[in-house]
């Protein structure tokens, strides 16, 4: 049976957050580079897309670049900036037929300027795009957001402008770079690696994670649909019991 056909179209996560992990074992095992690693994995992000979009996922959230990836080597970080420009714009005449709004979160005033630039432009060129969220996490780290969170929350009660006994869990997600995104349903990470890398680690509370052995490069529409089918196959329980949910 077409793998597509096994999914319940009426229980499809919402949101999906994906490490895109394994372009330099991909690039090392062909004898090449990282950064042809890098440059083929994007046949990945259009095949996921592609399928999160039949199946109408509304919001894909990216991990492109990481807090801790600026201590790599100096020529990879410029190969991957400018392949984030290069990308962006080739490929914004498909978010605009497919009507996919782009987003991003991290430390943007830390990327280069000409990287800063385009992602405005693009997300200002999407902002009325409602069929899907497509959000970049860019020289993102989970734990700096929440300290930066924490900084924000503290000055505004300092300041009297909050008052402390009222603070709770929307106050932090209001303070999160993700404020205007659901909490992640399902979380998947490729090339067999089984942990979080400092990835919405808030937002990630109850959700479902899938780990594939399959590289990032390699990542196609039917590895999308397994953990799709993995994830409609487990029983989320939000702290209940199976019981609870069935009355």
């Amino acid at each position: 049976m077409d793998k597509k056909l096994r999914i319940n179209p009426q229980r499809v996560p919402k949101h999906v957050a994906i490490i895109m992990d394994g372009n330099g074992r991909w690039a090392k095992d062909k004898g090449m580079t990282r950064v042809f690693g890098h440059k083929n994995a994007l046949t990945a992000v259009r095949q996921t897309l592609e399928a999160a979009g039949e199946l109408k996922v509304r919001y894909i959230t990216l991990y492109a670049f990481s807090t801790e990836n600026w201590k790599r080597p100096k020529f990879e970080i410029d190969a991957l900036m400018s392949l984030l420009i290069s990308s962006l714009k080739k490929e914004l005449p498909t978010f605009q037929e497919n009507k996919i709004k782009v987003n991003v979160i991290g430390n943007i005033e830390s990327l280069p300027k000409t990287a800063q630039k385009t992602l405005l432009d693009v997300i200002q060129k999407t902002k009325s795009n409602n069929e899907m969220t497509l959000t970049f996490a860019l020289s993102y780290g989970s734990r700096e957001e929440i300290v930066n969170a924490i900084k924000n929350i503290s000055k505004k009660v300092v300041n009297k402008e909050l008052d402390l006994e009222k603070i709770d869990e929307n106050t932090i997600n209001n303070h999160l770079y993700t404020f205007n995104l659901p909490n992640v349903d399902l979380l998947i990470r490729t090339s067999g690696e089984q942990r979080i890398s400092n990835f919405l680690l808030w937002q990630i509370a109850y959700a479902e994670l899938y780990f594939t052995n399959i590289l990032w490069p390699d990542f196609r529409q039917e590895h999308f649909y397994d953990a799709i089918i993995d994830y409609q196959n487990r029983e989320r329980r939000f702290g209940k019991t199976s019981e609870q949910l069935t009355e």
